[in-house]
Formats: structure tokens, C-alpha cells, sequence
């Protein structure tokens, strides 16, 4: 029977080999059907199919989108020598992707389309951060065909502009943000698994369940000669066999259950997919070298993750460009790309097309060894020779406008706010800030099953809240709910665990407490007890267990919490860490009230050398008794002394030691009462933030802030209440001068030139005092950094680690502030011209000057 299996196997295999072999006659049949399936199966939103084109506004875009320059148009020429060079090397290998059209039907240079671009934001000075944001805010489109690649290739700023794209426009948008942020980064066209191709996530598992690798550490045991041998095996082997059966037993059964299990698997399982090795993709190669980069790495931009050049899921290369060249890729990928070097300067490995690059020291071939690898004619050497002449100049400035990302579009990333991506058994949505009421930015679903039916766990992250809350888990098998809040909580709550919002149900809160005077860590309670842990204190206690007794017959009122109906305490329990100042028999360790036994119990640290601890057991006098006298009698306290058998029978110091205890009881019993009303409180304001929740608006956030706007319009018209004038008037460069001839209503052609080579001759001197200032300011620093050098060159030797650590941090800051000024020079200089031909300008269309101006 296995054999029959086997062989019916085999023949499946072949029967898909022949139907991988129709397949690569490439049919436009076999087009259109992939171009379906590859829509059908992709897990995008339904619209992306719908949106057209060919309808979108062009009319706007500049003319390097519409026309091509001179240095393009040769540069496209060069672009046809090198893939005729290439089809006739290789004629087995698909067409290179080389100058596709741009949105006008334009050829563009694909080298050209890359756009190097920083952009002000935090978060994309790194490559994850910018991954992040190209996968986010652009929709996955499925490429035309899933066998070659786009006839098309639109600029970033269209692509963004739209929020859309097939794999090359994610590539390019990313590779352009990568170059820009400082990476050596490349857009790759080559080949990949479906499910790469197709962003179907669904059998990875989410990058927010991923746990990171545990390195085992190996544990050697030294051979101790001395060791105590280990008693004989005194088992029945008997009765080891009849276990051994019943274990052998139980997991046939479950291996039953597992196999039915696998079936549900294998269904669940996509098919071997015929076109393995075929499926075009685009993706983003970093190399090594710059930003730090340890070793060169993928990323998928579809997904925004980094991946190994190893991986699997990567099936080959055709080529790669960035905003400088364009190099093919000259190796073996039949065990995709583990095997590759990405030595670009390597022109064996990697045929580069522009002689002129950026890449240090490229190896050249030697004459023998091209005749050797290469079998060309004379014609073949010619035309090497003109490509190099034609090839001598680099790379064509990039036609992309500048690509600009506002901060709302920035914030709101996703398209329209939201995003949802199925991963294995789980569900990940996202939200932009400030579009859910309750701050909602992130919610993971966790399922027990792939089919994502049964709910297991559920988390959820928040931002801008008021309350500080940031993230909430709830998990369906424990009924639990776990809320994790910022430092900045009213009542410094950092970790709140609890089944029910109702009092005296069981529950964990956790404090930062550095913000409580108390030094309170934790606190978990439940209905018969409250255990509380602390920090930092002053008298040395981390611990306080308190145990509270059923009710009376009373019955509390909901909402009400008084003394006469709180739970009565039975015993409250204190321990200490060790203060040093004390002696270790006079430095409590635990302190144990018994209420209802009427016993105060003190058990002392150990002192060195000592296994037992010095203890004291206080029954505290009846209520007859203490009428009758308060003499302490020696029945009272029951002490131990460790290390010593004489008695202590000073009954005057173990009396007030009494008095204390009984003092410090009522205290910890009011304590304990606080405690109790503190949770009620803490539940209290959860609930009504909870029913009220509220979201805090930046103090720059211009469009949000309404208080802020409110105060800034009530200012403004207050403004122009008081200075209706003043408001609307322009600075008046002339009133200075007016002032002097007595703001005449009419002024001779003579004055109106003496006012404005006055007002022009003052202006210019300002200028050159500014610069002057400036000059003076930077000789200053130059002198003094002349000086800091040779003093450090004459007292080198004689300077510790420190002092030539503080020059150091001295001396940079120093050539900043002449950097700076430096600059500050030089702007004044180029702008200072513009400056007072502005004023002039300005002063030849004042209407008092005007008149007598004209003649100019």
C-alpha cells in the first residue's frame, strides 16, 4: 500500500512538471488566467481592483514627467546597447527591466525614477521605521501578470499620492526613503515564493507572537568523589511495563487525534504552486558599510520586515539599480539567492551598466581571461568601445519632483485610518491617532484555530490617553484583564490585573513608586486578604499581609463603605530587610499581629553564624485585667534569645515595648482601613474615565488644540480692539527720517531723493555692522581655538584621561560655534544685496516717494 502511494506520488509530480513546462510557453491565455488567480488570491481590499489608472489627473505634473532631456534621451540609448549586449550573452534569460513608462507614457530610466529623500520625521532616520510607513500607508496592487514584470513604473509622488502600487512602486518609494535617510540601499527585480508575491500572511506567524530565540546553556557538573551515593532502585519492573503499556496506549490515541488534526492542516495547507521560481517580485536590498549596517539584508516591502539574504522565500535576482547605476546579475541561482555575493564591484559576479559609479576600486578582467570566458570578434571589441565612450558620464539627475509627506498624511498612515492584517490565528488592525474616541491605535486577536473562530486573547494599545493607558490584554481562558499604564496616572497606577470592577473581588495593582510617599510596589487583593509590597522605605519594610474575617449579620449598602461594615481584620503580618545600624537580635525580621488571639509575635534578623532567630510572643492583658492594674507580669511575654539562656527579666522595657506594639497596631490598622478605601477610589476614577474617556491634544497640534485656538482668536481680537491701526500697518522705514523734516504734507523732488538715499545709505550700514559683528565674533573663537591648541600641545603630556576628555568636549564645541558663525557670515554676505534691492524697490513704490521717483 505505501508503495502504491509512492508511486501514485511520483506520477502526480510528473504530471505538474509537464504542466510546468506548457507554462513557460507564457501564452496570453495563460496570462490573463494568472493575472485572475493572482487577483483571487491576493488578500487585498476589494477596491484596489477597482481603481482605473488611466483616469488620473497628469495635467498638473511638471514637463520632466511629460518630456525627457538630452542626457536622458542618451542615456536610453546606452540603456538599448546594454540590452542587446545582454540577449545576446544570455538569450536564455527573461528582458531586463530597464526603461519602463512613467504615467505620462514616457520611457524612463528606471535608475532615474529613484528619488533620494530625508524627510523630517523622527521615525524615518531608520530603515524599519520608513519599512513600516511605506507598507502602512500604501495598498498592495497584484501585478498585471505575475510572470514579468510592469510595462510601468509610476513616480513616488504619484504613487503616494494615490496611496497605491504593485511591488516595483513600494520598492522605489522605499529605496528612495532608505538612500535619502544615508543607507546603501537597492531596488531588486527578481523572483519569489506566492506568497511573498501575494502578501498572504496567513500561515506566518504574527511578528507580535514571535518569541525570541533562548540560547539552552550548557550546565557541566564537576564529578565529586565525595558525593553521597544515590539507595538502589527498590521499583517493580513489573509494574514499570504495565505503565509503559498504558503510556504507549494513551498516545496512540493521541496520535489518533493529531493525525485528524493534520488532515484539517493539510487542508487548510495551500497547494504546490506550479509557477515556483517564475513569480516576478520587487524588493529593497541594504548592503553593508553605511549607517552601520553589520551585513547586507533584505526587505520586503510589502510587509515592512527584514529578511536574510539566505531565506528561503527569495528565489533569484535578474538585477539591481539605485539613483547612481544599474548592475545585472551574472550568477547561478538555482539555489535562489543563499548562494550570491553582493559584491557589486565584482564585474564577474555583477555586470554593471555605467562605467562611472560610486563603488571603490572595481576589479577589471585581464585580457586573457575575457578572451577565455568571452569568445568575441573584432566587431563585438568595437562596440565595446563606443559603449564606453557612451558610458563616460554619470547618471542623469532623477525627473521625480521632490517627494513631500505632510504630518496629517503622515499620522494618519493607513488608507483611510485602517488597516487588517490575517496572520496565523491571529488578526492584527491598526488605526491612526485620535480616529477611535477611546485612542485605539492597535488591537491583536489571538484564535485557538486557523480558521480564526475561537478568540484566546485579545490586546490592545492606546495612545493619547488622559487616563495614561496604553496597552489592555484580556484573555478569554482566565477571564482576566490586564491594564498597563504611562508614568503620570493621578494615583501613580502602573498595573491593574482583575476579573470584575467590583470591590473585594481578586485583583494585582501596581504603582510607580518612586511618586508615592509609601514607597507602595504592589498590591493584590482578593476577598480574605490584601497583600502589599514596597520599596525604598525608611524603616526598612517590603512586605505587609493582611487577613480579614467573614462579616457580621450586617449587610452593607452598595456604594458605601464605614468602619461598622468593613471586613474585620484577624491578623496582620509585617516583614523588615535588615538595617545595618541595629544589632541583628534587636532588628526585627517579621512582626505578626494576631487580633483575634489577642498576640503580637516578633521574630529578629539572624545574627552571623547563627541558624535560629531570637524570638518574642506578647499576649496582651483582657479588658478585666487591665481595669484591675497595668503591671506587666512575667506570663505576658514568652522570649528567645538565640546564643544565650539567661533570661531577660527587665519587665519595665518589655512593658513599653508592649505599649508600643499596641500603638503601632492601631496605626497599621488604620493603614490597612486606607488601603481598602484607596482601591474603592482607584475604582471609582478608572470607572468614570472609562465612561468618559478623554484624549490629550499636543500644544503644536495647531488643527486639534481647540482650547489653544479659542485663546489664540480671543487674543487676536483683543489685539485688534486695542491697535486697529497698528495692526494693519506695515513697518515704516521712512518714519525715522520724516520725523527730521517735520512729516511735511508736501515735499520738493529734492528731498523726496535726499529721504531715500538717507533711508537707503542707513539701511546699508546696518548691514555691514551686522556682518561686522559677526566677523569680530568669529576672529574672536579663532584666536581662542589657537590658543586652546597650544596650550594642549605644550601640557599633553602632563593631562589626565579627564582633563583632555573636558579639552576635547571644549574644543568641539568651539569649532561648532565658529561652524556656525562661519555659516551666519556667509548668509549675511549672499543675502545682503538682495536685501537692500528689496528696500529700494519697496521705497520706489511708496506712494509719498513715487511721484518723484518715476523718472528711474
Amino acid at each position: 500500500g505505501g508503495r502504491m502511494e509512492v508511486l501514485e506520488e511520483n506520477e502526480e509530480e510528473e504530471r505538474r512538471e509537464e504542466e510546468l513546462m506548457k507554462a513557460l510557453e507564457i501564452s496570453d491565455e495563460l496570462h490573463d488566467i494568472e493575472t485572475k488567480l493572482s487577483v483571487d488570491q491576493v488578500c487585498v481590499p476589494s477596491d484596489v481592483s477597482d481603481f482605473d489608472w488611466s483616469s488620473i489627473d497628469i495635467s498638473q505634473l511638471p514637463s520632466s514627467y511629460k518630456t525627457n532631456s538630452p542626457r536622458e534621451k542618451k542615456l536610453l540609448r546606452i540603456a538599448d546597447h546594454y540590452l542587446q549586449q545582454y540577449t545576446h550573452l544570455c538569450p536564455d534569460r527573461k528582458p531586463l527591466f530597464l526603461y519602463p513608462i512613467n504615467e505620462c507614457g514616457v520611457k524612463k530610466f528606471v535608475s532615474t525614477t529613484v528619488r533620494p529623500t530625508l524627510l523630517p520625521y523622527t521615525e524615518l532616520y531608520h530603515w524599519d521605521g520608513c519599512a513600516s510607513f511605506v507598507c502602512d500607508y500604501l495598498t498592495m496592487e497584484p501585478l498585471k501578470s505575475p510572470l514579468t514584470p510592469p510595462s510601468s513604473l509610476y513616480s513616488p509622488t504619484t504613487i503616494l499620492k494615490y496611496q497605491r502600487g504593485n511591488c516595483f512602486d513600494f520598492s522605489v518609494l522605499l529605496c528612495s526613503m532608505l538612500i535619502g535617510a544615508g543607507y546603501d540601499a537597492y531596488c531588486v527585480n527578481g523572483y519569489a515564493t506566492q506568497d511573498i508575491c501575494s502578501l498572504d500572511e496567513t500561515l506566518e506567524v504574527c511578528p507580535l507572537l514571535r518569541k525570541p530565540q533562548e540560547v539552552p546553556k550548557e550546565i557541566t557538573k564537576k564529578p565529586n568523589k565525595y558525593r553521597v551515593k544515590s539507595s538502589p532502585d527498590l521499583q517493580s519492573k513489573f509494574e514499570l511495563q504495565q505503565e509503559a503499556k498504558k503510556k504507549a496506549e494513551t498516545e496512540a490515541t493521541h496520535k489518533n487525534k493529531e493525525r485528524g488534526e493534520e488532515k484539517v492542516m493539510e487542508v487548510e495547507k495551500p497547494t504546490r504552486d506550479p509557477l515556483c521560481g517564475l513569480r516576478v517580485h520587487a524588493w529593497v536590498l541594504v548592503l553593508s558599510g553605511k549607517r552601520e549596517v553589520p551585513e547586507p539584508f533584505f526587505i520586503n516591502p510589502f510587509t515592512g520586515n527584514s529578511h536574510s539574504t539566505m531565506d528561503e522565500h527569495f528565489l533569484g535576482i535578474e538585477s539591481v539599480w539605485n539613483h547612481k547605476n544599474y548592475w545585472m546579475n551574472m550568477q547561478d541561482c538555482q539555489n535562489g539567492c543563499k548562494d550570491l555575493i553582493f559584491d557589486l564591484g565584482d564585474t564577474v559576479r555583477w555586470e554593471i551598466m555605467l562605467s562611472e559609479t560610486d563603488k571603490p576600486l572595481q576589479m577589471l578582467l585581464d585580457a586573457e581571461e575575457e578572451n577565455e570566458l568571452f569568445d568575441r570578434n573584432m566587431d563585438d571589441i568595437e562596440d565595446e568601445e563606443e559603449e564606453e565612450k557612451d558610458t563616460s558620464f554619470a547618471m542623469p539627475p532623477t525627473w521625480v519632483a521632490p517627494i513631500q509627506i505632510s504630518p496629517r498624511e503622515f499620522e494618519t498612515r493607513c488608507s483611510q485610518g485602517k488597516k487588517v492584517i490575517m496572520y496565523k490565528k491571529a488578526k492584527l488592525e491598526k488605526w491612526a491617532p485620535y480616529l477611535n474616541k477611546n485612542g485605539l491605535v492597535k488591537r491583536l486577536t489571538v484564535y485557538a484555530d486557523l480558521r480564526c473562530t475561537e478568540v484566546v486573547e485579545v490586546k490592545e494599545w492606546f495612545k493619547n490617553r488622559e487616563d495614561m493607558l496604553d496597552m489592555r490584554e484580556f484573555n478569554k481562558k482566565t477571564q482576566l484583564t490586564t491594564e498597563y499604564f504611562s508614568p503620570g496616572h493621578l494615583l501613580g497606577l502602573k498595573v491593574h490585573i482583575y476579573k470584575s470592577m467590583e470591590p473585594e473581588t481578586e485583583r494585582v495593582m501596581e504603582f510607580y513608586n518612586e511618586s508615592r510617599v509609601d514607597g507602595l510596589q504592589k498590591r493584590a487583593e482578593n476577598a480574605t486578604e490584601i497583600k502589599e509590597y514596597f520599596v525604598g522605605r525608611d524603616d526598612f519594610k517590603y512586605f505587609q499581609h493582611t487577613e480579614f474575617g467573614k462579616r457580621g449579620k450586617k449587610i452593607s449598602v452598595a456604594g458605601t463603605r464605614t468602619d461598622i461594615n468593613s471586613r474585620p481584620i484577624v491578623q496582620m503580618k509585617e516583614c523588615f530587610h535588615r538595617n545595618l545600624e541595629k544589632p541583628a537580635d534587636e532588628d526585627v525580621a517579621e512582626r505578626v499581629f494576631l487580633i483575634t488571639e489577642e498576640m503580637i509575635q516578633l521574630t529578629y534578623h539572624l545574627k552571623d553564624k547563627y541558624i535560629t532567630a531570637s524570638k518574642k510572643e506578647f499576649f496582651k492583658p483582657t479588658e478585666n485585667y487591665r481595669k484591675q492594674s497595668e503591671i506587666m507580669t512575667p506570663e505576658m511575654c514568652i522570649a528567645y534569645q538565640a546564643g544565650s539562656s539567661v533570661k531577660d527579666n527587665k519587665l519595665l522595657h518589655l512593658y513599653k515595648l508592649l505599649q508600643e506594639l499596641t500603638e503601632e497596631e492601631k496605626q497599621l490598622k488604620q493603614q490597612v482601613r486606607q488601603s481598602e478605601a484607596e482601591v474603592l477610589n482607584i475604582l471609582k476614577i478608572r470607572e468614570n474615565e472609562e465612561a468618559d474617556i478623554k484624549l490629550t491634544v499636543s500644544i503644536y497640534d495647531t488643527e486639534r488644540n481647540e482650547k489653544r485656538r479659542q485663546q489664540y482668536e480671543a487674543m487676536k481680537n483683543a489685539m485688534e480692539d486695542e491697535f486697529p491701526v497698528h495692526e494693519k500697518q506695515d513697518l515704516d522705514y521712512l518714519a525715522p527720517f520724516l520725523i527730521q523734516i517735520g512729516y511735511p504734507e508736501k515735499m520738493t523732488k529734492g528731498q523726496a531723493l535726499r529721504l531715500r538715499d538717507d533711508c537707503l545709505t542707513d539701511f546699508k550700514n546696518r548691514l555691514i555692522a551686522k556682518a561686522n559683528i559677526i566677523q569680530a565674533r568669529f576672529e574672536k573663537e579663532v584666536e581662542e581655538l589657537k590658543k586652546k591648541n597650544q596650550q594642549f600641545q605644550e601640557n599633553q603630556s602632563q593631562l589626565s584621561r579627564e582633563e583632555e576628555a573636558a579639552f576635547l568636549a571644549g574644543y568641539s564645541e568651539t569649532m561648532f560655534r565658529i561652524h556656525i558663525l562661519a555659516l551666519r557670515l556667509n548668509r549675511e554676505k549672499q543675502t545682503a544685496p538682495q536685501k537692500y534691492l528689496a528696500l529700494e524697490e519697496k521705497l520706489r513704490k511708496d506712494p509719498r516717494l513715487a511721484v518723484y521717483l518715476s523718472y528711474d
